[in-house]
């Protein structure tokens, strides 16, 4: 009995066989369809590399929601040399609800040179290069993010003999603020806060020395991550009047950053550039020195690098393998079709009778004798 189900099973499963054997000495091939299996199998084997490729490959996805975080305080990272004796000027940050933060909480003053040397410049042109091909394709950024390249790349110390005495003053570190619209500015003078806001002790230097070229070696906001470059790292501005005002007006972009390397809490931004020399009996009011008015978005963008699962690299696999052996046969097939019509014409065309047998009534018999020799 059991010997007996198991043919009926048996007999079952080969009636379901999708894919009938045919013997060999059914099978007719011929030289145009192992041409046309080769050309088949070949672009086989070049799409299943191009679609492995795509497999390995990643990108980011961006999603836009709500940020509901104000209570936290938001962090500036500053590297800003300023081409004035540290003793001259200050730094510190007075936002909207009129709350100042000195820069004495976070921010470190030191005399420097303000040229560079060889080696420093060749790392700022390198800087330079990189935004410039950041603001021609921002698809760069994701690589960059991908990647998780530490950006940016410190400022290199010196490698020549310092010589000639400081004549500019870098400052940096970072502060903590409140996440709300404010400006972060470097004037003439230190800064003495007051129940009206504050105000600088300009009152003591020479207008003569006042010198705001500046470098942005680095500015950032939130939490230092790598694989950001930030649009002002590498800028030089070099001021043609001691009297001359520095605007930077920067929307601050709060961004979760997810990969596979890194997961991490950050802030990119945009900034617009404006400067203007100060001059009161043209229309031109203001006071010298580096304005940052900042301004948060009310957006959060969370970037995630995402991969193609395996079942859907599969199911391309197979559509790609199964269409074009599909698409290959019914080509060869119509090929095939058309070529034999042809012929088959050029035949018909080339058959002609070879001689007629005329009747009395004058018409002509265009058959051929069955038999050219006969025997009674």
């Amino acid at each position: 009995m059991r010997r007996l189900n198991r043919k009926k099973t048996l007999n079952l499963v080969k009636e379901l066989d999708a894919f009938p054997k045919v013997p060999e000495s059914y099978v007719e091939t011929s030289a145009s369809g192992g041409t046309v299996s080769l050309i088949a199998f070949t672009t086989m084997a070049l799409l299943t590399i191009m679609e492995f490729s795509v497999y390995q490959d990643t990108w980011m996805k961006y999603e836009y929601e709500v940020d509901k975080d104000f209570s936290s305080k938001l962090r500036i990272n500053i590297d800003i040399t300023v081409a004035m004796k540290c003793q001259y000027i200050g730094a510190d940050v007075l936002d909207l609800a009129e709350t100042m933060v000195a820069s004495a909480d976070g921010l470190v003053y030191e005399p420097v040179m303000f040229d560079l040397s060889p080696q420093q410049k060749e790392w700022q042109r390198m800087l330079q290069l990189i935004q410039s091909r950041l603001q021609e394709e921002h698809s760069l950024q994701d690589v960059l993010f991908k990647s998780a390249i530490k950006s940016p790349i410190p400022l290199p110390s010196r490698e020549d003999d310092l010589s000639q005495p400081p004549n500019a003053c870098r400052i940096h570190g970072h502060l903590y603020v409140n996440k709300v619209a404010g400006n972060f500015h470097i004037t003439v003078g230190k800064a003495i806060p007051h129940p009206r806001g504050h105000a600088h002790l300009a009152a003591l230097v020479n207008h003569d020395s006042y010198n705001f070229s500046h470098r942005i070696d680095h500015l950032s906001f939130g939490e230092l991550v790598p694989g950001i470059i930030n649009p002002l790292d590498g800028t030089e501005k070099i001021a043609i009047d001691y009297n001359q005002m520095f605007q930077y007006f920067i929307t601050v972009v709060p961004t979760k950053l997810h990969t596979y390397k890194i997961s991490a809490d950050t802030h990119q931004f945009s900034v617009t550039e404006r400067e203007r020399v100060i001059n009161h009996a043209a229309g031109s009011h203001g006071f010298s020195g580096i304005f940052m008015k900042y301004d948060l978005s009310s957006l959060m963008v969370t970037v995630t690098e995402e991969h193609m699962p395996f079942w859907q690299f599969f199911v391309r696999l197979c559509g790609i393998i199964g269409g074009i052996f599909s698409t290959t046969g019914m080509l060869h097939g119509i090929g095939k079709f058309i070529v034999e019509i042809i012929c088959c014409r050029f035949r018909l065309g080339s058959y002609k009778p070879v001689n007629s047998v005329p009747f009395e009534d004058g018409h002509t018999d265009n058959h051929l004798p069955l038999l050219e020799n006969s025997t009674h």
